[in-house]
Protein backbone atom coordinates (compact mmCIF):
# COMPACT_ATOMS: atom_id res chain seq x y z
CA UNK A 1 0.00 0.00 0.00
CA UNK A 2 1.75 3.23 -0.45
CA UNK A 3 0.38 6.17 1.89
CA UNK A 4 0.72 8.67 -0.57
CA UNK A 5 -1.85 7.31 -2.89
CA UNK A 6 -4.44 7.30 -0.10
CA UNK A 7 -7.01 9.75 0.14
CA UNK A 8 -9.99 10.10 2.57
CA UNK A 9 -13.54 10.12 1.35
CA UNK A 10 -13.69 13.74 1.88
CA UNK A 11 -10.60 14.71 -0.19
CA UNK A 12 -11.50 12.11 -3.39
CA UNK A 13 -15.15 14.63 -2.82
CA UNK A 14 -12.98 17.41 -3.39
CA UNK A 15 -10.79 16.35 -6.11
CA UNK A 16 -14.20 15.11 -7.87
CA UNK A 17 -16.20 18.37 -7.17
CA UNK A 18 -14.04 21.33 -6.52
CA UNK A 19 -15.55 24.31 -4.79
CA UNK A 20 -17.02 27.26 -6.38
CA UNK A 21 -16.44 30.72 -6.57
CA UNK A 22 -19.20 33.09 -6.02
CA UNK A 23 -17.55 36.01 -7.49
CA UNK A 24 -18.14 39.41 -5.70
CA UNK A 25 -20.04 41.32 -8.64
CA UNK A 26 -21.34 44.66 -7.41
CA UNK A 27 -17.91 44.68 -5.88
CA UNK A 28 -16.12 44.41 -8.87
CA UNK A 29 -18.43 46.48 -10.76
CA UNK A 30 -17.58 49.22 -8.55
CA UNK A 31 -13.92 49.00 -8.65
CA UNK A 32 -14.15 49.10 -12.74
CA UNK A 33 -16.24 52.28 -12.68
CA UNK A 34 -14.02 53.74 -9.40
CA UNK A 35 -10.92 53.02 -11.52
CA UNK A 36 -12.43 54.48 -14.64
CA UNK A 37 -13.63 57.20 -12.58
CA UNK A 38 -15.84 58.82 -15.20
CA UNK A 39 -17.32 62.20 -14.86
CA UNK A 40 -21.24 63.49 -14.67
CA UNK A 41 -22.37 62.88 -18.44
CA UNK A 42 -19.59 60.94 -20.07
CA UNK A 43 -20.88 58.16 -21.97
CA UNK A 44 -19.53 54.58 -21.03
CA UNK A 45 -20.44 51.62 -22.77
CA UNK A 46 -19.90 48.06 -22.13
CA UNK A 47 -18.61 45.83 -25.35
CA UNK A 48 -19.81 42.28 -24.88
CA UNK A 49 -19.01 38.76 -25.82
CA UNK A 50 -22.95 36.96 -25.16
CA UNK A 51 -22.43 33.78 -22.16
CA UNK A 52 -19.53 35.39 -20.96
CA UNK A 53 -19.54 37.37 -17.61
CA UNK A 54 -23.14 38.28 -17.94
CA UNK A 55 -23.76 38.05 -14.60
CA UNK A 56 -21.38 41.61 -14.26
CA UNK A 57 -23.25 43.49 -16.65
CA UNK A 58 -26.20 44.72 -14.59
CA UNK A 59 -24.19 45.55 -12.05
CA UNK A 60 -21.71 47.67 -14.00
CA UNK A 61 -24.26 49.17 -15.67
CA UNK A 62 -25.80 50.82 -11.98
CA UNK A 63 -22.29 51.29 -11.11
CA UNK A 64 -21.93 53.91 -13.76
CA UNK A 65 -25.30 55.62 -13.35
CA UNK A 66 -24.63 56.05 -9.66
CA UNK A 67 -21.30 57.63 -10.51
CA UNK A 68 -23.52 59.86 -12.75
CA UNK A 69 -21.94 58.94 -16.34
CA UNK A 70 -24.42 58.03 -18.94
CA UNK A 71 -25.23 54.16 -19.31
CA UNK A 72 -24.57 53.19 -22.87
CA UNK A 73 -25.86 49.77 -21.99
CA UNK A 74 -24.02 46.49 -23.80
CA UNK A 75 -23.15 46.08 -27.32
CA UNK A 76 -22.75 42.84 -28.11
CA UNK A 77 -19.85 41.19 -30.51
CA UNK A 78 -20.38 37.78 -32.78
CA UNK A 79 -20.85 35.16 -30.25
CA UNK A 80 -17.29 32.62 -31.30
CA UNK A 81 -16.67 29.92 -32.14
CA UNK A 82 -19.27 30.60 -34.73
CA UNK A 83 -20.77 27.37 -36.77
CA UNK A 84 -18.62 25.41 -38.95
CA UNK A 85 -20.58 25.34 -41.23
CA UNK A 86 -20.08 29.48 -41.72
CA UNK A 87 -17.98 30.42 -44.79
CA UNK A 88 -15.03 33.09 -43.05
CA UNK A 89 -14.79 34.82 -45.84
CA UNK A 90 -18.25 36.30 -45.51
CA UNK A 91 -16.61 37.21 -42.07
CA UNK A 92 -14.01 38.60 -43.58
CA UNK A 93 -16.04 40.71 -46.08
CA UNK A 94 -18.38 42.10 -43.85
CA UNK A 95 -16.09 43.26 -41.50
CA UNK A 96 -14.05 46.39 -42.85
CA UNK A 97 -17.97 48.18 -43.18
CA UNK A 98 -18.74 47.48 -40.02
CA UNK A 99 -15.70 48.83 -38.57
CA UNK A 100 -16.05 52.15 -40.49
CA UNK A 101 -19.50 52.67 -39.54
CA UNK A 102 -18.63 51.31 -35.71
CA UNK A 103 -16.45 54.03 -35.76
CA UNK A 104 -19.02 57.12 -36.91
CA UNK A 105 -21.31 54.87 -34.47
CA UNK A 106 -18.96 55.14 -31.14
CA UNK A 107 -17.57 58.61 -32.07
CA UNK A 108 -19.01 59.77 -28.83
CA UNK A 109 -18.46 57.14 -26.46
CA UNK A 110 -15.63 58.40 -23.55
CA UNK A 111 -15.23 55.30 -21.67
CA UNK A 112 -15.75 51.51 -22.66
CA UNK A 113 -15.21 48.27 -20.69
CA UNK A 114 -13.66 45.59 -23.08
CA UNK A 115 -15.53 42.41 -21.40
CA UNK A 116 -13.92 38.87 -21.96
CA UNK A 117 -14.35 37.55 -25.20
CA UNK A 118 -14.21 40.87 -27.45
CA UNK A 119 -11.50 41.18 -29.11
CA UNK A 120 -9.71 43.17 -31.75
CA UNK A 121 -10.54 40.93 -34.27
CA UNK A 122 -14.47 42.45 -34.01
CA UNK A 123 -15.15 45.00 -35.94
CA UNK A 124 -16.71 47.22 -32.93
CA UNK A 125 -13.09 46.41 -31.05
CA UNK A 126 -11.39 47.84 -34.20
CA UNK A 127 -13.31 50.84 -34.06
CA UNK A 128 -12.96 51.65 -30.69
CA UNK A 129 -9.25 51.06 -30.90
CA UNK A 130 -9.22 53.29 -34.10
CA UNK A 131 -10.91 55.84 -31.89
CA UNK A 132 -8.28 55.64 -29.27
CA UNK A 133 -5.04 56.53 -32.00
CA UNK A 134 -6.76 59.64 -31.98
CA UNK A 135 -4.41 61.64 -29.68
CA UNK A 136 -5.20 64.05 -27.07
CA UNK A 137 -8.82 62.94 -26.01
CA UNK A 138 -10.72 61.62 -23.06
CA UNK A 139 -11.57 58.64 -24.35
CA UNK A 140 -10.62 55.62 -23.08
CA UNK A 141 -11.20 51.56 -22.46
CA UNK A 142 -10.66 49.12 -19.37
CA UNK A 143 -9.62 46.03 -20.75
CA UNK A 144 -11.10 43.21 -18.39
CA UNK A 145 -9.43 40.44 -20.10
CA UNK A 146 -10.29 38.03 -17.19
CA UNK A 147 -11.97 35.09 -19.03
CA UNK A 148 -13.16 32.92 -15.73
CA UNK A 149 -9.78 31.33 -15.29
CA UNK A 150 -9.47 30.22 -18.82
CA UNK A 151 -6.74 31.19 -21.59
CA UNK A 152 -5.52 33.44 -23.16
CA UNK A 153 -5.40 35.49 -19.42
CA UNK A 154 -3.14 32.72 -17.80
CA UNK A 155 -0.44 30.39 -19.18
CA UNK A 156 1.30 27.43 -17.77
CA UNK A 157 4.48 26.95 -16.99
CA UNK A 158 7.07 24.19 -18.84
CA UNK A 159 5.68 20.97 -16.89
CA UNK A 160 3.28 22.40 -15.01
CA UNK A 161 -1.02 22.10 -15.30
CA UNK A 162 -3.32 25.26 -14.70
CA UNK A 163 -5.13 25.03 -11.15
CA UNK A 164 -8.66 24.26 -11.66
CA UNK A 165 -10.48 27.63 -12.84
CA UNK A 166 -11.85 28.86 -9.54
CA UNK A 167 -8.31 29.07 -8.19
CA UNK A 168 -7.77 31.24 -11.02
CA UNK A 169 -10.78 33.45 -10.38
CA UNK A 170 -9.78 33.76 -6.76
CA UNK A 171 -6.73 35.12 -6.87
CA UNK A 172 -8.25 37.48 -10.20
CA UNK A 173 -10.77 39.02 -8.17
CA UNK A 174 -8.44 39.66 -4.84
CA UNK A 175 -5.97 41.81 -7.43
CA UNK A 176 -8.91 43.47 -8.84
CA UNK A 177 -10.55 44.59 -5.33
CA UNK A 178 -7.42 44.57 -3.25
CA UNK A 179 -4.12 45.25 -5.40
CA UNK A 180 -2.52 48.61 -3.63
CA UNK A 181 -2.78 51.04 -6.94
CA UNK A 182 -0.88 53.61 -5.62
CA UNK A 183 2.06 51.48 -4.74
CA UNK A 184 2.29 49.78 -7.89
CA UNK A 185 2.38 52.90 -9.93
CA UNK A 186 5.11 54.36 -7.51
CA UNK A 187 7.35 51.21 -8.41
CA UNK A 188 6.47 51.07 -11.98
CA UNK A 189 7.52 55.01 -11.77
CA UNK A 190 11.24 54.40 -10.59
CA UNK A 191 11.59 51.69 -12.48
CA UNK A 192 11.10 53.41 -15.30
CA UNK A 193 13.44 56.22 -14.43
CA UNK A 194 16.19 54.02 -13.80
CA UNK A 195 15.70 52.35 -17.36
CA UNK A 196 15.97 56.18 -18.59
CA UNK A 197 19.90 56.16 -17.01
CA UNK A 198 21.34 53.02 -18.87
CA UNK A 199 21.83 49.39 -20.73
CA UNK A 200 19.26 47.02 -19.36
CA UNK A 201 20.43 43.23 -18.57
CA UNK A 202 18.12 40.01 -18.56
CA UNK A 203 19.41 37.05 -17.47
CA UNK A 204 18.27 33.79 -16.77
CA UNK A 205 19.84 30.43 -14.86
CA UNK A 206 19.04 28.70 -18.73
CA UNK A 207 21.00 31.06 -20.66
CA UNK A 208 19.67 34.21 -21.36
CA UNK A 209 21.76 36.92 -21.84
CA UNK A 210 19.97 39.95 -23.66
CA UNK A 211 20.57 43.82 -23.24
CA UNK A 212 19.56 46.17 -24.66
CA UNK A 213 18.62 50.76 -24.13
CA UNK A 214 15.11 52.05 -24.12
CA UNK A 215 16.43 55.59 -24.61
CA UNK A 216 13.22 58.36 -24.34
CA UNK A 217 10.96 55.49 -26.32
CA UNK A 218 7.44 55.62 -24.79
CA UNK A 219 6.97 53.48 -21.74
CA UNK A 220 3.16 52.06 -20.46
CA UNK A 221 2.50 51.90 -17.14
CA UNK A 222 -0.24 49.76 -16.37
CA UNK A 223 -1.33 51.03 -12.87
CA UNK A 224 -4.91 50.85 -13.03
CA UNK A 225 -5.80 54.29 -14.02
CA UNK A 226 -8.33 54.87 -16.27
CA UNK A 227 -9.91 58.30 -15.99
CA UNK A 228 -10.15 60.57 -18.71
CA UNK A 229 -7.23 63.03 -16.82
CA UNK A 230 -4.66 59.87 -17.59
CA UNK A 231 -5.70 59.25 -20.96
CA UNK A 232 -5.51 62.94 -21.97
CA UNK A 233 -1.70 62.20 -21.22
CA UNK A 234 -1.88 58.78 -23.34
CA UNK A 235 1.19 59.08 -26.09
CA UNK A 236 0.83 55.60 -27.76
CA UNK A 237 -2.51 53.22 -28.04
CA UNK A 238 -2.11 50.80 -25.02
CA UNK A 239 -2.10 54.11 -22.97
CA UNK A 240 -5.40 54.50 -23.20
CA UNK A 241 -6.15 50.07 -22.71
CA UNK A 242 -6.00 50.21 -19.46
CA UNK A 243 -6.23 46.69 -17.74
CA UNK A 244 -7.55 45.28 -15.07
CA UNK A 245 -6.18 43.40 -13.21
CA UNK A 246 -3.03 45.54 -13.39
CA UNK A 247 0.36 45.67 -12.44
CA UNK A 248 3.19 45.61 -15.98
CA UNK A 249 5.34 47.93 -17.36
CA UNK A 250 5.70 47.07 -20.65
CA UNK A 251 8.79 49.17 -23.25
CA UNK A 252 9.90 48.68 -26.57
CA UNK A 253 13.71 49.29 -26.59
CA UNK A 254 15.56 50.52 -28.95
CA UNK A 255 15.37 48.02 -31.80
CA UNK A 256 18.99 48.45 -33.08
CA UNK A 257 20.22 48.10 -29.62
CA UNK A 258 19.13 44.48 -28.39
CA UNK A 259 21.59 42.10 -28.44
CA UNK A 260 22.73 38.26 -26.75
CA UNK A 261 20.64 35.64 -26.41
CA UNK A 262 17.06 34.39 -25.18
CA UNK A 263 17.46 30.84 -23.41
CA UNK A 264 13.66 29.14 -23.30
CA UNK A 265 12.53 26.40 -21.23
CA UNK A 266 10.36 23.77 -22.77
CA UNK A 267 7.96 25.23 -25.13
CA UNK A 268 5.83 24.90 -27.96
CA UNK A 269 6.00 26.45 -31.61
CA UNK A 270 3.81 25.82 -34.36
CA UNK A 271 1.61 23.52 -32.25
CA UNK A 272 4.76 21.30 -31.78
CA UNK A 273 7.49 21.07 -28.91
CA UNK A 274 10.59 22.07 -28.87
CA UNK A 275 13.54 21.60 -26.45
CA UNK A 276 16.61 23.84 -25.38
CA UNK A 277 15.68 26.70 -27.74
CA UNK A 278 18.46 29.35 -27.58
CA UNK A 279 17.21 32.64 -30.05
CA UNK A 280 20.28 34.69 -31.00
CA UNK A 281 19.04 38.26 -31.30
CA UNK A 282 22.01 41.02 -33.40
CA UNK A 283 20.42 44.55 -33.77
CA UNK A 284 17.01 43.42 -32.30
CA UNK A 285 16.78 40.75 -34.95
CA UNK A 286 17.11 36.98 -34.97
CA UNK A 287 20.50 36.30 -36.04
CA UNK A 288 20.75 32.24 -35.16
CA UNK A 289 18.02 29.67 -34.15
CA UNK A 290 19.32 26.65 -31.50
CA UNK A 291 17.80 23.84 -30.53
CA UNK A 292 17.92 20.53 -29.20
CA UNK A 293 14.84 19.51 -30.83
CA UNK A 294 11.93 20.90 -33.18
CA UNK A 295 14.23 23.93 -34.72
CA UNK A 296 12.20 23.11 -37.97
CA UNK A 297 8.82 23.97 -35.27
CA UNK A 298 10.55 27.51 -34.24
CA UNK A 299 11.73 28.38 -37.92
CA UNK A 300 7.87 27.48 -39.13
CA UNK A 301 6.21 30.11 -36.92
CA UNK A 302 8.84 32.39 -38.13
CA UNK A 303 7.75 32.09 -41.83
CA UNK A 304 4.29 31.66 -40.87
CA UNK A 305 4.42 34.85 -38.46
CA UNK A 306 5.55 36.91 -41.61
CA UNK A 307 7.59 40.10 -41.92
CA UNK A 308 8.99 41.45 -38.28
CA UNK A 309 8.07 38.56 -36.48
CA UNK A 310 11.41 37.26 -35.68
CA UNK A 311 12.19 40.90 -33.95
CA UNK A 312 12.40 41.72 -30.50
CA UNK A 313 8.94 43.45 -29.41
CA UNK A 314 9.30 44.50 -25.96
CA UNK A 315 10.13 44.39 -22.53
CA UNK A 316 7.86 43.98 -20.19
CA UNK A 317 8.15 43.71 -16.04
CA UNK A 318 5.33 42.72 -13.61
CA UNK A 319 5.14 44.50 -10.35
CA UNK A 320 1.60 43.45 -8.90
CA UNK A 321 2.21 40.83 -5.79
CA UNK A 322 -1.21 39.98 -6.04
CA UNK A 323 -0.41 38.26 -9.40
CA UNK A 324 2.91 36.56 -8.42
CA UNK A 325 3.39 33.31 -9.05
CA UNK A 326 2.17 31.12 -7.04
CA UNK A 327 4.21 28.56 -4.96
CA UNK A 328 1.66 25.89 -4.85
CA UNK A 329 0.17 25.06 -8.15
CA UNK A 330 2.52 27.36 -9.87
CA UNK A 331 1.56 29.69 -12.95
CA UNK A 332 1.60 33.06 -14.79
CA UNK A 333 -1.42 35.18 -13.75
CA UNK A 334 -2.94 37.51 -16.56
CA UNK A 335 -0.30 38.18 -19.11
CA UNK A 336 2.80 38.06 -16.53
CA UNK A 337 1.44 41.05 -14.64
CA UNK A 338 2.54 39.39 -11.70
CA UNK A 339 5.57 40.85 -9.49
CA UNK A 340 8.72 39.51 -10.89
CA UNK A 341 7.57 38.02 -13.85
CA UNK A 342 9.30 38.95 -17.12
CA UNK A 343 7.86 39.31 -21.31
CA UNK A 344 10.20 39.15 -23.26
CA UNK A 345 8.24 39.43 -26.74
CA UNK A 346 8.53 38.88 -30.31
CA UNK A 347 6.89 40.80 -33.05
CA UNK A 348 4.74 44.04 -34.28
CA UNK A 349 5.74 46.56 -31.44
CA UNK A 350 3.97 49.67 -32.94
CA UNK A 351 1.41 50.05 -30.58
CA UNK A 352 4.18 50.75 -27.60
CA UNK A 353 5.98 53.38 -29.75
CA UNK A 354 8.66 50.89 -31.80
CA UNK A 355 9.57 50.57 -35.51
CA UNK A 356 8.55 47.13 -35.64
CA UNK A 357 5.74 46.13 -38.21
CA UNK A 358 3.68 43.10 -39.46
CA UNK A 359 0.76 42.57 -37.18
CA UNK A 360 2.01 39.64 -35.77
CA UNK A 361 3.78 38.66 -31.99
CA UNK A 362 4.31 36.08 -29.38
CA UNK A 363 4.65 36.50 -25.68
CA UNK A 364 7.22 34.49 -23.85
CA UNK A 365 7.25 34.63 -19.99
CA UNK A 366 9.82 34.28 -17.91
CA UNK A 367 10.05 33.53 -13.75
CA UNK A 368 13.29 33.15 -13.24
CA UNK A 369 15.03 36.04 -14.23
CA UNK A 370 17.67 38.46 -12.89
CA UNK A 371 16.82 41.93 -14.65
CA UNK A 372 20.24 44.76 -13.82
CA UNK A 373 19.71 48.33 -14.87
CA UNK A 374 22.75 50.66 -15.08
CA UNK A 375 24.46 48.32 -13.38
CA UNK A 376 21.58 48.66 -10.30
CA UNK A 377 19.50 44.82 -9.83
CA UNK A 378 16.06 45.43 -10.01
CA UNK A 379 15.12 41.96 -10.18
CA UNK A 380 16.95 38.56 -8.68
CA UNK A 381 15.84 35.20 -9.85
CA UNK A 382 12.18 36.06 -10.31
CA UNK A 383 11.77 38.57 -6.62
CA UNK A 384 11.66 41.77 -7.19
CA UNK A 385 14.37 43.81 -5.20
CA UNK A 386 13.16 46.46 -2.88
CA UNK A 387 14.24 50.26 -4.18
CA UNK A 388 12.66 53.18 -2.24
Amino acid sequence: MIASALLSETEAFAQASPPQLTLDYPALAAKIVERIAPTPGERVLLLCHPGKFEELVPHLRYAVQKAGAIDLGCLDVLAEPVPASWDLKVLERAARPAREMFRRMLHDVDAAVMMPGASPRHPPYAALQDLLREEGGPRRTVHFHWDGGGAPSVTALAGQPLPPSHVIDALYQRAVLHSDYDAIAAAERRFLAALRKGETRVTTPLGTDLRFRVGDRPANLQDGDASAARARKGVVLVDREVELPCGVLRIAPLEETVEGVIAFPPSQWDGRPVTGLRLHFVHGHVSQVEAASGKEAVLAEFKQGGPGIEAFREFALGFNPELAVPERNPFVAYYGYGAGVVRLSLGDNTELGGKVVGGRWRWNFFTDATVTVAGDEWLRGGRLVSHP
